[in-house]
């Protein structure tokens, strides 16, 4: 009877034991240790189907005369000559071996808003994943399409003017003007507004382009700008973090620098960037050196201490960071593109704005994944932040 008894129970604990493995046998959630499958957005589906190639591509926005091989690095950065107004072969090829993330277009590059329309079209059209497409068109004197001939556009004598009047309605309606014709002509992004404020009187760079010199001010109006591009439904960036109001420099030339401390920064030039930073697409990062607040020695466009340490860990900024234009004098003077854009996206940014060489720069990226100097999880983590912001634009089908 024993003998019987034992060998039913190990009848019973094999079967228990083998059931687990049995096909067809679901294992209850506390045994798979895992939670049921969420759903994937578009931008983490699409993600996950991406080639290095096509992420490394997202990181860039160019010029669409960097498409065109057949221009040099000089007639590319000119900034009214060799303008390439109308896609080509060559560029159509240059798109398909670099999908890059975004275009960013110049006065050079518009006649009219037929051809710019048409223009903006056709690149998005040969565009496997949608485009960023970009623009400054601040309101003033840094306006691509108010100040091209043959458009018919509200024109602004500057965002000064708009700050004196204080009311941020006034900026709120600049927002929606200009973004409303910018979507019509196809551009979803405006580097705008400039959140800097004008606190230095010998500063060559900035000056009317500001809403003002009191930091409370310019940060209502740029919040207030921003709802107004929203409403548009046109992506915003504010720059020029941490704030180019109190230098003496031009970035565009060479080196600039700014001896505030982090401290001095958060009483004045940071208020409208955080204040911002809750709800802009995107912050552009300049490249003005912070001795005081950064030991790297580096552009803060370059510096981790910056990127990360500052902006990122102790504004918990967590959107999109794009650099300034990476082919003005205070980063070609000094790096070259390859160079440039490793050191800022190992740094911390997302998107390199318009390198000097794109090629060059594309491939430097490309060659620090394969060869371990930046991992391709730190090119995931941009590029989900770039996807991401496409889908909520509805820019992903």
């Amino acid at each position: 009877m024993k003998k019987i008894f034992f060998n039913a129970l190990t009848l019973v604990i094999i079967l228990i034991f083998t059931a687990c493995s049995v096909p067809g046998v679901k294992k209850p959630d506390s045994i798979n240790n895992t939670s049921p499958s969420k759903t994937l957005s578009k931008a983490e589906q699409l993600i996950q189907r991406m080639t290095l190639e096509e992420k490394i591509g997202q990181l860039f926005i160019i010029r669409p005369d960097s498409l065109d091989r057949n221009l040099t690095r000089e007639q590319i950065s000119n900034p009214t000559a060799y303008g390439v107004t109308e896609l080509n072969n060559q560029m159509i090829e240059s798109l398909k071996e670099y999908p890059i993330g975004g275009i960013v277009i110049f006065q050079k590059n518009i006649l009219s808003p037929e051809q710019l329309t048409d223009f903006i079209g056709e690149m998005k059209e040969q565009s496997k994943i949608p485009l960023f497409v970009g623009i400054d068109e601040e309101g003033g004197s840094v306006s691509r399409i108010a100040n091209s001939k043959g458009f018919d556009v509200t024109k602004y004598k500057s965002m000064e003017t708009i700050g004196l009047t204080e009311d941020s309605k006034k900026a709120h309606d600049v927002g929606l003007t200009i973004g409303s014709y910018l979507k019509g002509y196809g551009v979803n992004l405006d580097f705008a507004p400039v959140a800097d404020v004008n606190t230095n009187p010998e500063n060559i760079v900035i000056g009317d382009r500001s809403f003002g010199s009191e930091p409370e001010l310019v940060a209502k109006m740029v919040s207030a700008e921003i709802d107004g591009f929203h409403e548009a439904g046109v992506m915003s960036c504010i720059k020029h973090f941490p704030g180019h109001g109190d230098t003496k420099g031009d970035t565009h030339k060479g080196f600039v620098s700014t001896e505030k401390t982090w401290e001095e920064l958060k009483g004045c030039e940071l208020i409208p960037f955080i204040d911002a930073s809750k709800h802009t697409d995107m912050i552009m990062i300049s490249h003005i050196t912070a001795p005081n607040i950064t030991s790297d020695g580096l552009p803060s466009s370059l510096s981790n201490e910056m990127m990360e340490g500052k902006l990122r860990k102790e504004m918990n900024y967590d959107g999109v960071v794009i650099t300034d234009s990476m082919a003005m004098g205070a980063i070609t003077q000094e790096y070259t593109s390859s160079t440039a854009a490793i050191k800022a996206i190992a740094g911390g940014a997302d998107i390199i704005l318009m390198p000097e060489n794109f090629v060059e720069a594309y491939n430097g990226i490309y060659d620090a994944v394969i060869n371990g100097t930046i991992s391709e999880k730190r090119i995931d983590e941009s590029v989900l932040r770039i996807l991401a912001l496409k889908e909520k634009y509805e820019l992903l089908k």
